[in-house]
């Protein structure tokens, strides 16, 4: 994880729609920037569902929410799609952004180890470095302890 007080890496990525959107066409604006493992998974269901769900409440702050998994442009519209999902969801399968941001881990998991993403979650200032960090968030309180944090 990258730590509080560093620059934010630059990146560009396609959305759920397949436009190319960059760090840095959010210049001048804080920035939620949430990593997860997969679409449609439950966890990460929970988690986009609770941005979706309070993301009125993030615009009315002028904070813009992007998540990002190595999932396609396709499945990320599929699942935008089928929760309604009202932000940003970018396409990183060769990892540009996940590795970057230091959230590509070994993961172990019913005995299994395997290479994933470790949910996190940074806030970005307006000048684009990070003010808030956090690993192993929770995926159903992770929205409103940003929003209390944001104020």
């Amino acid at each position: 994880m990258l730590e509080v007080g560093t620059k934010a890496p630059e990146f560009t990525l396609p959305d759920q729609n397949g436009n190319m959107v960059s760090l840095a066409d959010f210049r001048g604006k804080k920035v939620v920037l949430y990593f997860y493992p997969k679409d449609n998974t439950s966890g990460c269901t929970k988690q986009a569902c609770a941005f979706g769900a309070q993301y009125a409440a993030f615009q009315a702050k002028d904070v813009a929410v992007i998540g990002v998994s190595k999932d396609s442009v396709a499945s990320h519209g599929k699942f935008a799609a089928k929760y309604e999902l009202p932000f940003t969801l970018l396409s990183d399968p060769e990892l540009t952004a996940i590795q970057a941001y230091d959230v590509w881990h070994e993961k172990k998991m019913c005995g299994k180890v395997s290479m994933g993403v470790v949910r996190t979650t940074y806030v970005i200032d307006e000048n684009g470095v990070i003010e808030w960090a956090k690993e192993k968030v929770k995926p159903d309180v992770n929205a409103g302890e940003l929003l209390d944090y944001l104020g």
